[in-house]
């Protein structure tokens, strides 16, 4: 390699590290905020399966309803580097998803002969709101993957029917990611007709070119068919797409989908955010302006392929076609079950700002006539700055579009709940980190409906060994439902307003034990204490009273309730138990100690007086 080449090469890559660094910021910028703390829902299933099946099990489930070998490999792998820090999970997900960005940058830039709208591209791709599972989701990783890999194809396919295959088999390429999406997401079979376009359009009669992609979606059936017992693609919620399959719903939903590549939310609102019905006015305006920044797009690709000779027109139309078939099937393939998520639309969309690419690539190039004229192919200057503004035009519109609609993403139907296992999360390991682990966690109310299953399984994620020993989830109506306080209770409500819930251990600790002088948490009473006690559902209050020393012989305790003498209790065993009863079940009453001893070789003093005992409290 000469000087020259070498210093080509090494501004090339220069470039490229940035372009791919500012990719990256862009997406932790974009999705500031968003965080995975606590799993549930499939995150959490997931992760059960991690920790209680093996690595055959957990990979190539048998019986089940899906088979996706390839993302279950990822997960694992995932999951293993993860671990217990359960908060890398959107870390992750944003630079998986800044690596497809920058193969979208890469690919537009390819499509269009500019770097500036393969950058632009690239952001956009980002700053979608489509994107809100793929970040805030463990199962996010699979829709990231299976969209990669489906843009993969698409561009080994344009590829392939422009000549590239000489340098690269980019056929092979094609049918190889294929074969990988059909097991990362069963959706994405849909696009076998893509190959048969392409080799139309190539006019490819090698026999085996045409064997291998149908060879490949038999393959696929049969791993299936083998591994599952039945080739029927699995909708969502449960069900099968052959079960649920409606015509006219799918049109519906397809033409929802292509209102969606217009900026247009459709569809139910816990599905989309905010429907186009509740879209702010201002925000319409943009989307509409957005909109015709495509329509001038468009009507000047029009233009160029009216103006280009026959074999460019051919060559051109072809390249769309291909961008029409997989953005179509990309559309059908999610049509045909029984809802539509906005992120469903995701891969459709990054085919749509990719054809855009192209087409401002195509409006660029020069014609047959305009190159013979200046004798040579470079691309229209003119033309080329105007497309650059009409496209950066079209991001300036949509940067306060997409920012608006992520706004309303919790509207979504698992983004509140997303949030009340964050704040479950936060209130409880967050804050008492491995102490956690043993205790009894009781929650005010059950208005979140959590299941057995997530009680049950929803701390093991925390502990490297995923047991979380000892640890329990109780649900209870009132604080009148467990006893006094002690130091292996935390006690929680639940907040709706905010999606949260609230530690409220210390406020009902004191209102059921509220030490006034002399008493403190850790039980170690001082030979004069004062207090106020919560009696339970049988009226009864029990004091242990331990005094750790060498007792004398005259030690005793003087007890008041609400002033009045309720016991006096001769301390002739370390261990003393004494039962007060209360007047009424759950009443508060004021209980004054006087003791006639104290500790004489305490290690500290903490109030006036000297220690004399430690006492547990506890009522029913």
């Amino acid at each position: 390699m000469d000087k020259k080449s070498a210093a080509m090469w090494q501004y090339r890559w220069k470039d490229e590290v940035i372009a791919a660094g500012l990719l990256l910021a862009a997406g932790f910028l974009i999705n500031a905020g968003i965080q995975i703390k606590g799993l549930f829902m499939d995150d959490l299933y997931l992760w059960s399966c991690y920790g209680e099946q093996s690595f055959r099990e957990f990979v190539f489930p048998i019986g089940s309803t899906r088979f996706r070998f390839l993302y279950y490999l990822a997960a694992y792998l995932e999951l293993g580097l993860v671990g217990s820090h359960v908060t890398w999970f959107v870390p992750i997900n944003i630079v998986f998803n800044a690596m497809v960005a920058y193969t979208v940058c890469l690919f537009a830039r390819k499509l269009s002969g500019n770097q500036l709208i393969g950058l632009m591209c690239g952001f956009l791709y980002l700053l979608s709101r489509m994107s809100c599972y793929q970040i805030a989701q463990v199962y996010g990783l699979m829709e990231t993957l299976a969209l990669w890999a489906a843009v993969g194809i698409l561009w080994c396919l344009y590829e392939y029917i422009n000549g590239a295959g000489e340098r690269f088999p980019c056929f092979w390429g094609a049918c190889g990611l294929y074969f990988a999406v059909c097991f990362i997401h069963e959706r994405y079979m849909v696009l076998l007709p893509l190959f048969y376009a392409g080799l139309v359009m190539k006019k490819d009669k090698k026999p085996r070119q045409w064997l291998l992609p149908i060879g490949l979606f038999v393959l696929v059936q049969g791993i299936r068919l083998a591994f599952i017992g039945t080739i029927s693609p699995a909708g969502t919620g449960g069900t099968h797409v052959a079960d649920t399959l409606e015509l006219g719903q799918a049109i519906k939903f397809a033409i929802h989908q292509v209102l969606y590549l217009f900026g247009i939310n459709m569809g139910e609102q816990h599905l989309c955010g905010l429907p186009w019905s509740g879209t702010s006015r201002g925000i319409k305006v943009l989307i509409a302006g957005a909109d015709l920044v495509i329509v001038l797009i468009m009507a000047a690709f029009v233009a160029k392929i009216i103006r280009s000779g026959r074999w460019e027109r051919v060559r051109i139309l072809k390249n769309s076609l291909l961008f029409f078939l997989f953005i179509g099937a990309c559309v059908a393939c999610s049509s045909v079950t029984i809802r539509l998520e906005v992120r469903w639309v995701y891969v459709s969309m990054t085919g749509a700002w990719l054809w855009l690419s192209y087409m401002c690539g195509a409006i660029v190039s020069p014609s047959a006539k305009e190159e013979e004229a200046a004798g040579h192919r470079l691309p229209d200057y003119k033309r080329a700055v105007a497309c650059t503004a009409l496209v950066f035009t079209y991001l300036v519109f949509m940067i306060p579009v997409e920012t608006y609609y992520r706004g309303k993403y919790p509207n979504l139907y698992f983004w509140n709940t997303q949030q009340q296992y964050n704040s479950l999360a936060e209130q409880t390991y967050e804050k008492y980190g491995k102490d956690i682990f043993g205790k009894k966690i009781y929650i005010l109310k059950n208005n979140y409906n959590v299941s057995d299953f997530y009680a049950d399984t929803f701390f093991k994620v925390f502990d490297k060994e995923r047991k979380a020993e000892g640890t329990e989830v109780i649900f209870v109506d009132t604080i009148r439902d467990f006893g006094q306080v002690t130091n292996n209770m935390l006690i929680l409500r639940e907040d709706p307003q905010f999606h949260a819930y609230q530690d409220i251990t210390e406020a009902v600790r004191i209102l059921k034990r509220e030490s006034i002088y002399g008493y403190y948490g850790d039980g170690w009473m001082d030979e004069s204490a004062k207090l106020r006690v919560m009696a339970g559902e049988t009226g009864v209050i029990h004091l242990q009273m331990m005094y750790p020393g060498v007792m004398e012989g005259h030690e005793r305790s003087d007890i008041y309730m609400n002033g009045e003498l309720a016991a006096q209790v001769d301390i002739v065993d370390n261990i003393t138990h004494l039962d007060l009863e209360v007047p009424r079940p759950y009443d508060i009453v004021e209980l004054d100690f006087e003791n006639n001893f104290y500790l004489k070789d305490a290690q500290e003093q903490r109030g006036e007086k000297r220690f004399s005992m430690i006492v547990q409290i506890t009522a029913d």
